[in-house]
């Protein structure tokens, strides 16, 4: 079981330079959980890369697709005030933004605040310094 930024969730979805890698892990994984506003998250991704002209509708459709059927399987870590609390403390610490802020601080509730030995699956690199240094093992 590992925790799944949205960043290692978008992958999954559309062709990237990571998505093989992303794919590994996922066949590798009993369950993968999630913030709760992850699948938001990997939809506006998606709608960023279309609109940019990466995707063309077609392939914004099948990435909707493929993350519904992800969304279906996972566990998400419920907005409560516990992940809202922490999120705020994560700010005074780390450069984050607030929705990354909100990604580990639900990685951290759902490790129960200790993630010595916990996989967290994330491809942003800010994010990633950050839950490297609260003690998460950091994947790929």
């Amino acid at each position: 079981m590992r925790f799944w930024d949205s960043s290692g969730i978008v992958p999954l979805c559309v062709k990237e330079p990571m998505s093989e890698s992303v794919k590994r892990l996922l066949m590798a994984d009993e369950d993968i959980v999630v913030w709760w506003a992850t699948k938001v998250e990997c939809f506006s991704a998606v709608a960023r890369r279309r609109r940019e002209g990466v995707l063309n509708d077609q392939s914004e459709l099948d990435a909707g697709k493929i993350l519904s059927v992800l969304s279906v399987g996972w566990s998400e870590v419920q907005p409560t005030e516990p992940v809202r609390q922490r999120a705020g403390r994560l700010l005074a610490v780390h450069p984050l933004k607030s929705a990354d802020a909100f990604q580990l601080a639900a990685a951290l509730i759902w490790a129960q605040e200790n993630p010595s030995g916990l996989e967290m699956v994330c491809l942003d690199q800010n994010l990633r310094e950050a839950a490297g240094k609260e003690g998460f093992t950091l994947l790929p």
